[in-house]
């Protein structure tokens, strides 16, 4: 019965690590899509503007 209750507790911690990598796999790529985005419009207003 110990043995069970230790295997159920480190697969919710396994699935919990999953998800939480998961989360921050998705929160990079629209850190990195907002990032490129903010290049551009910046890089496009300098040029605009002049020296």
């Amino acid at each position: 019965m110990g043995l069970a209750i230790l295997l159920l507790i480190l697969a919710l911690i396994a699935g919990g690590v999953g998800i939480f990598v998961e989360a921050l796999r998705w929160v990079l790529i629209i850190a990195l899509v907002l990032f490129i985005v903010s290049a551009v419009t910046g890089a496009r207003g300098r040029a605009r503007t002049g020296p």
